[in-house]
């Protein structure tokens, strides 16, 4: 008999010998640490979402909830004092929501050209070492903290779009929704552009040979044939890229401002979501007032936007995804 032979009918006759009600301590103990871990991120969900409901509630009672989602001014800061309530300061919301709108769209119409373009150039045209050297370098924007786009967008960006306006006779501001939303499109480019990759390899090379066969090219195999079958993974890279891009606040306060402007404009200032909660909290607050109670309203709010992306995402890529052999 060999020596590893012999050690491993050792180890078997060892595991053998282990009472069996020390093993199943063990594994029980495994099970409940497991159990235990599974619990932490799903209590601190439940958590998050129960303090945002109930100062949220604490805040409509003071403010109509009708007020707060179709209030057209939104100018919380002269509710300072516990005895100026729902009828002093505005809060309405509406331009929130259509300043959050307008940065995301134009980020998007940024990210989700490029990024699909250049997640079919590395999973269809890229060699192996173009592709392993160009896809990290494209993730290292992913990598760079948004404060640095920020000041990017601030100081450089901005004022280019304002001098290029001014040139042609247009009106533009120094902090605009143009200048944060190109920023914004830059950095989500390797959200859409990972995810599209990966959906578009995971489609099978027969489906390629198959189309190749009746004597498409390959220009008309990505177009007829991958991107179809990879449609519902690139939606969602796309769906994921947006609740990324409404989440955003750095980019916005430094490049669009803080102005609550109901304006389709993208020439000028407008604010998210985002930005006012950092705005409400800031300093040394007291929760017993509209102002700072508005903060949990609004996280609420993009609580419940943020999920509807994601659950829509996940439901279009369970009901639309092609089973491959």
């Amino acid at each position: 008999m060999l020596a590893s032979d012999t050690a491993t009918a050792g180890r078997q006759s060892t595991l053998g010998a282990r009472p069996k009600w020390a093993r199943i301590l063990w594994e029980r103990s495994v099970l409940a640490l497991l159990i235990a871990s599974s619990l932490v991120a799903i209590l601190t969900t439940v958590g998050i979402v129960l303090s945002l409901l109930f100062e949220s509630i604490r805040f409509f009672e003071a403010v109509p909830i009708t007020e707060f989602l179709f209030g057209l001014e939104w100018s919380p800061q002269t509710a300072m004092r516990s005895d100026q309530v729902g009828s002093s300061g505005a809060f309405g919301a509406i331009p929130l929501f259509a300043g959050t709108a307008l940065i995301s769209l134009i980020a998007m119409l940024i990210a989700g050209p490029i990024g699909l373009l250049s997640a079919i150039y590395l999973a269809e045209y890229a060699s192996h070492h173009v592709h392993s050297i160009v896809k990290p370098l494209l993730e290292i924007l992913a990598g760079i903290p948004t404060v640095v786009y920020g000041f990017f967008a601030a100081l450089i960006v901005a004022p280019i779009i304002r001098e290029s306006g001014s040139v042609i006779g247009l009106d533009v501001a120094s902090e605009s929704a143009l200048a944060a939303g190109l920023i914004m499109g830059v950095m989500i480019i390797p959200i859409v552009s990972s995810l599209s990759d990966d959906v578009i390899s995971s489609v099978p090379m027969s489906l390629r040979e198959a189309s190749y066969g009746i004597g498409a090219t390959q220009s008309e195999t990505i177009r007829r044939v991958v991107l179809p079958a990879a449609l519902p993974g690139i939606v969602s890279a796309m769906l994921l890229a947006t609740s990324r891009a409404i989440g955003e606040t750095m980019i916005v306060v430094m490049a669009a401002g803080l102005a609550a402007n109901l304006t389709a404009n993208p020439l000028q200032a407008v604010t998210t979501i985002t930005v006012q909660i950092v705005g409400l909290l800031t300093g040394d607050q007291e929760f017993d007032t509209p102002k700072t109670l508005a903060a949990f309203a609004l996280g609420l709010t993009l609580f419940v936007i943020t999920l509807l992306l994601n659950v829509t995402a996940l439901r279009f890529v369970r009901r639309y995804q092609e089973q491959y052999d």
